[in-house]
């Protein structure tokens, strides 16, 4: 199989996929295989979007941008106060 970043909206509808196959009767490994993944990458992602709706997913995306952008704030603050801190020793 290809490597193949899969976007959060592919993932779950391949995770229903595989639910409504073993639903139908199909074994769980036969469903996993006829969406084309891995076992693996199947018990990966429903641990981590397992149940998951839309409006689930969306809230996530949007929580890991604001992380993002928090993360990225605390850094350039904390960079900002080191070489503050440089400058009021006199070692520059």
């Amino acid at each position: 199989m290809a490597n193949k970043r899969h976007k959060p909206e592919e993932i779950v509808q391949k995770l229903r996929q595989v639910d409504v196959l073993v639903g139908q009767g199909v074994q769980r490994v036969d469903a996993i295989r006829e969406v084309r993944i891995t076992e693996q990458t199947y018990y990966r992602w429903r641990k981590q979007y397992g149940g998951m709706g839309t409006d689930q997913l969306k809230e996530l995306k949007r929580l890991q941008k604001e992380n993002e952008r928090l993360r990225k704030a605390v850094s350039d603050l904390t960079l900002d106060k080191l070489i503050l801190k440089e400058a009021a020793r006199g070692n520059f």
